[in-house]
């Protein structure tokens, strides 16, 4: 496990990183354990993601069924973060980004920590005042909008090879992640937004 040390360094790089900065790769473990390690961003983030579950999920009529759905909200935004590395895992060899997969990584899944916390107003607002909907949506599409310039600006650290590259892995991550987001939704049959 991690020291708050170590997570704490690992979240200053991306940080950085998210800020343009290249100097934050030096913060963040590039080592095989590093790698692996990146992965307890998930943990660190849950709290925050759980808010936004816990809103969805109080649509529910029972507690059962309100526990039930907050599970498949929890399947579908893990699965959400997962999935796409593998899809990069198989193609980065393949565009010339194998050099560079391990750094994309961890910088991205510290990166995804910082960003479930930054849209945590959001969700906030949704689960303590059901009622002001268009409010939090309105609040949740502006921090989504900062948060896509977040992740360009680490994309292009994390890559380095320029901005027409970063710009390429940005949009591939992207769409990879909205393909995968949209069909666990349909699989499980949930939807991440109020009808």
């Amino acid at each position: 496990m991690l020291s708050a040390d170590e997570i704490q360094s690992s979240l200053n790089g991306a940080w950085r990183m998210m800020l343009g900065k290249a100097d934050g790769l030096r913060l963040l473990d590039l080592s095989v354990d590093g790698f692996w390690n990146s992965f307890v961003a998930i943990a660190v983030a849950a709290p925050a993601m759980i808010v936004g579950w816990v809103g969805i999920a109080n649509t529910g009529e029972t507690a059962a069924s309100r526990f039930e759905l907050l599970l498949r909200l929890a399947f579908v935004d893990i699965g959400t973060w997962i999935l796409p590395v593998l899809a990069l895992a198989i193609i980065a060899p393949r565009v010339g980004l194998g050099g560079r997969f391990v750094h994309y990584v961890v910088a991205s899944n510290w990166a995804s920590a910082i960003i479930a916390w930054l849209m945590l107003p959001g969700a906030l607002m949704r689960l303590l005042f059901p009622a002001a909907e268009q409010a939090s949506g309105l609040v949740s599409l502006a921090l989504f909008f900062v948060s896509l310039v977040f992740s360009w600006r680490m994309t292009n650290q994390a890559i380095a090879k320029g901005a027409a590259m970063a710009t390429a892995v940005f949009a591939g991550m992207f769409v990879t992640a909205l393909i995968v987001l949209f069909a666990l939704q349909w699989l499980v049959g949930v939807s991440m937004f109020v009808d």
